[in-house]
């Protein structure tokens, strides 16, 4: 199952979880350790998903400090449209606007160290920041990172990565063959191979590389 399909599925069974608990309420036998688990379950759950800074952690937090029909009708409603906005392709998570920040200040890292002449180390950092994005795509777009192995669970290389991205729809081949070269120069640099790239071939890796994960990220 993928990393969406189990989002989905988890968001079902705190609905369903919501719902016994409005049952029990309206039996007049609920006990306030059940509400609790509910709600921190699921507190926890959009914390990890979207962040404390959320709209929908926010609005779920405040609802559920009470404990009656209403609460629970309403948070259970968050709850499901919370889950179709994930199927709908609206949410961009807390992670991913993190992520953007970061790869802003390692894009800036690998630029300011070519502006100093420093090619190698900027070509690495340039390339990595690349991978990292090439992952961060494939989570949003349910595409596995890892692959099995004499039974052990291998992380995917980013040339496979790439692959699956473009084939999946994500992007063109025209970007598959541009990544390709990415990563080709960026191993190149973490290899010690220096003589084979220069350091206009490394800026045009920078532009390039920052101009796709504006689009894609």
């Amino acid at each position: 199952m993928d990393t969406q399909a189990l989002t989905l599925r988890k968001i079902d069974l705190l609905v369903d979880k919501g719902n016994d608990t409005i049952k029990a309420i309206e039996q007049n036998y609920v006990q306030e350790h059940i509400f609790q688990a509910f709600r921190t379950q699921s507190l926890f759950f959009i914390k990890n998903l979207l962040g404390e800074n959320s709209t929908y952690f926010q609005e779920f937090n405040e609802i559920t400090k009470t404990t009656n029909v209403v609460t629970l009708l309403s948070a259970t409603m968050i709850l499901k449209s919370l889950k179709e906005d994930i199927e709908q392709g609206w949410i961009r998570t807390y992670k991913q606007l993190v992520s953007a920040e970061i790869f802003s200040d390692f894009l800036e890292m690998g630029e300011y160290l070519l502006i100093e002449g420093y090619k190698d180390p900027a070509a690495v950092i340039i390339g990595s920041t690349l991978e990292e994005n090439l992952r961060q795509l494939c989570l949003g777009n349910s595409i596995n990172l890892t692959i099995e192995k004499d039974g052990k669970s291998i992380p995917k290389r980013a040339d496979l990565l790439n692959t699956e991205l473009q084939k999946n729809g994500v992007y063109n081949v025209l970007e598959q063959k541009s990544i390709t070269a990415w990563l080709d120069l960026r191993n190149k640099a973490a290899q010690g191979k220096y003589n084979e790239y220069a350091n206009d071939q490394v800026r045009q890796m920078f532009q390039g590389v920052k101009s796709f994960i504006t689009r894609y990220l």
